[in-house]
């Protein structure tokens, strides 16, 4: 009897939470009200095939010869971000082992994966050693070889692009590698002599448009004429920043026109009226007011990097000596290190605006 009353009790009366309810019904449900995910656009409009790169001719020539039957040598890619590097050659591991094979065939290492000596030795050499046959399921003929991408190889230690040179001397039958960087000078020697280099280059004006334009039409953003120019200069021939900002400016408008004061004020860009008005306060020749037009624009968030980048571009095209450039821009460049090294912004630009008033007045 006493059990008998004891078993109601152990059923939970408290209402199901939200999380539980979506549980149920998904499970119950034949699944039709499924939500499809939001993905960043960046990687929603990623190249899927060779023919959707863009202004990388020389590459894309070598690996569409390779998918017609040629062989592939180890490659090396280098140049700015965003202008496609990783993008290309997984696209061309697509096209070359089809979506049944790429999981098996290929081995993506990024600088967030732990890529010391050790990782070089075991992970990247074992699958190095691993045979494959030259066939696909569809029918279409399959190189006999592997692809190993080391993403952002110039993050590697010396030692484990030692231990990785070894391995791609042994397994040069089974297995390709492609190296990714930003900066070759900091790949050793004996591997990028193993390698055919390509750079990759900062993407034209005219392409980054496109593609921008292209996206937004896809979306449904409405988009001004001056907005799209501002994207392409804020990003500096890095398509991928230039589609984040573009994502991030309709996010804020909320469907409303994307407009160049938008723009600017997602890429966090110093406004021109600020910079006259450091300027003015450097030729016043007032420290007090020079003082407190840096604190301004501290407190207002802009980061200091920036301002020196656009401080940059202002005084080489002003008219000034050779001497006087040449003075603020070493006192530029050892503000960027030293910001680069962690120092205190607000100390970095008062004394760089020092070096500026000193030199204009």
């Amino acid at each position: 009897m006493q059990a008998f009353l004891k078993g109601p009790s152990s059923i939970s009366t408290k209402p199901l939470s939200t999380k539980e309810r979506g549980t149920t019904a998904t499970a119950g449900g034949s699944g039709e009200g499924k939500r499809v995910r939001p993905i960043p656009w960046v990687e929603k409009y990623r190249p899927k095939c060779m023919d959707e790169v863009a202004f990388q001719e020389e590459v894309v020539a070598v690996l569409k010869k390779t998918l017609q039957g040629a062989d592939l040598p180890n490659l090396l890619f280098y140049g700015p971000p965003g202008t496609g590097k990783t993008s290309t050659i997984l696209a061309a591991a697509r096209e070359l082992y089809g979506p049944e094979l790429f999981r098996q065939r290929v081995l993506e290492l990024n600088a967030s994966d732990e890529r010391g000596i050790q990782v070089i030795r075991e992970k990247v050499k074992r699958f190095a050693q691993l045979t494959v046959s030259g066939s696909r399921s569809d029918g279409k003929p399959c190189p006999p070889f592997k692809i190993i991408i080391l993403d952002e190889a110039d993050s590697m230690t010396s030692a484990a692009q030692a231990a990785l040179r070894r391995t791609m001397e042994r397994e040069s039958k089974t297995t390709r590698f492609c190296l990714i960087c930003n900066y070759i000078s900091r790949i050793i020697e004996p591997i990028t002599s193993r390698c055919s280099k390509f750079r990759f280059k900062p993407l034209s004006d005219k392409i980054q448009q496109q593609r921008l334009l292209d996206i937004a039409e896809k979306e449904n953003v409405t988009l001004s004429s001056e907005a799209i120019s501002y994207l392409v200069h804020a990003s500096e021939g890095d398509l991928r920043k230039a589609i984040t900002l573009l994502q991030s400016a309709t996010r804020l408008t909320g469907g409303k026109e994307v407009t160049e004061k938008i723009v600017a004020e997602i890429a966090a860009i110093v406004p021109q009226e600020m910079l006259d008005g450091l300027l003015a306060a450097c030729q016043s020749g007032s420290f007090e007011k020079l003082e407190t037009v840096t604190k301004n624009l501290i407190n207002e968030g802009y980061a200091a990097t920036q301002l020196i980048n656009q401080l940059h571009d202002i005084i080489v095209e002003r008219d000034l000596s050779d001497k006087q450039k040449s003075v603020i821009a070493e006192k530029l460049a050892e503000a960027d290190k030293c910001l680069a090294d962690g120092s205190d912004e607000f100390l970095q630009l008062i004394g760089l605006c020092a070096v500026v008033m000193q030199q204009l007045s």
